[in-house]
């Protein structure tokens, strides 16, 4: 029993550690992109748009996907 308690205190422990360093090297690490990268987004972007290509709003989603399951024959 009180083997368990310690376990549970050092994995939360631990735990909250890395999730510490997650959150520091997140905030230390920036990426921005640079000017070749936002052309090429941007030139990417306007050919989808070009052909025919728009972003589905989540009622266009919940119409084409099965909410309801699937029936018996």
């Amino acid at each position: 029993m009180f083997n368990t308690i310690i376990a549970l205190v050092v994995f939360a422990a631990v735990s909250l550690i890395g999730w510490g360093i997650a959150e520091i090297k997140s905030k230390a690490c920036g990426y921005e992109q640079n000017e070749d990268e936002k052309a090429y987004d941007d030139n990417l972007a306007r050919q989808l748009h070009e052909n025919g290509f728009h972003e589905l709003s989540i009622k266009d989603v919940i119409k084409n996907i099965s909410t309801k399951g699937f029936t018996t024959i």
